[in-house]
């Protein structure tokens, strides 16, 4: 099957929350979007509450100063589905996380859409796989997953199914990357990096509060120290500045306390002992230039301070 090499087209199939942010940022930089849902009273209405969002964010400065009138020109609603898709390159699916609902909802994308053009859905953790087999050519078929608040996030996870082309990544790589956003291609397992990730932390936070912590006392540990450092380092970078010495350390005291879940991955273990424990080292999981030992160092620095001034200015969370 040969695929669009070029975008210029594009449709958002389910215009909530996450819809709306892609055909917004998708909008902005210049691809005509044609939003399709439930109906064409509905995905009108989303027409009309993106722009007067985008002219509040562009009054707050979080967006550039015309943003408004270029969204609103490149964006239009459809009567259905079918009609938003009939003349895309490209489509992003954004309805609910309800397997049932986007495998028939994709079945309908699959039939309306130009045979070439590129179906991405945005589901956060159902494998592709799986939804490939409600799409007519499932070769033009991945997963194109936004975070939220979508305009905003730079990240976006694409993830190949068993059957996607090798050029129809290219080109949906190409296309995040004109957006402004940083794509990283991951395998395709459920949860794919940042939800499996995320919920693993979600599900040991809330068996921290059942030892005994309280949810307040939970995020401010987390959003002030290794979540601060999140913010501009994986956990790799973060434990081979650490000292994966001391990450094998610590594993050893946490499995006594809780038993096998925490006991130290055996891929860490083989890396200590081949004396590969992270940049007082030259290498640790990464592959350190020990040159830039001195330069990464005063990079982290400068970041946390400049991270926590902001953090200052910014102030309290409204209502946290």
């Amino acid at each position: 099957m040969t695929v669009i090499d070029a975008i210029a087209t594009t449709a958002v199939v389910g215009s909530g929350y996450m819809g709306g942010g892609i055909a917004q940022v998708l909008a902005l930089h210049g691809y005509k979007v044609v939003l399709g849902d439930v109906d064409g009273e509905t995905a009108d209405r989303a027409r009309v509450r993106l722009v007067e969002q985008a002219r509040e964010f562009e009054a707050r400065g979080l967006l550039p100063e015309g943003a408004a009138r270029i969204i609103g020109g490149n964006l239009a609603a459809a009567g259905s589905i079918e009609e938003a898709v009939a003349a895309a390159d490209y489509i992003a699916e954004a309805v609910p996380e309800e397997p049932g609902l986007k495998a028939s909802v994709l079945r309908r994308i699959s039939a309306a859409a130009p045979p070439r053009a590129i179906i991405g859905t945005n589901t956060s953790a159902i494998p592709i796989g799986e939804l490939a087999e409600s799409v007519a050519g499932p070769q033009r078929f991945l997963g194109v997953h936004w975070m939220n608040p979508a305009p905003f996030v730079p990240g976006v996870e694409l993830i190949a199914g068993p059957d996607t082309a090798p050029d129809v990544l290219d080109v949906a790589e190409r296309l995040i990357r004109t957006l402004g956003k940083t794509p990283a291609r991951v395998a395709d397992t459920p949860g794919f990096v940042a939800n499996r990730l995320q919920f693993a932390l979600y599900k040991e936070a809330v068996q921290i509060v059942d030892d005994g912590a309280t949810p307040e006392q939970i995020d401010a540990v987390v959003s002030n120290t290794f979540g601060f450092r999140l913010a501009l380092f994986g956990p790799f970078a973060i434990g081979d500045m650490a000292g994966l010495d001391v990450y094998e350390s610590a594993y050893r005291t946490l499995e006594k306390a809780y038993g096998e879940r925490f006991a130290a991955p055996e891929a860490l273990v083989a890396t200590v002992k081949d004396g590969n424990i992270g940049v007082k080292a030259g290498r640790g999981f990464l592959d350190l230039d020990p040159d830039s030992k001195p330069a990464l160092l005063a990079y982290r620095d400068d970041a946390y301070a400049r991270l926590s001034q902001l953090r200052t200015e910014l102030g309290r969370a409204p209502g946290l």
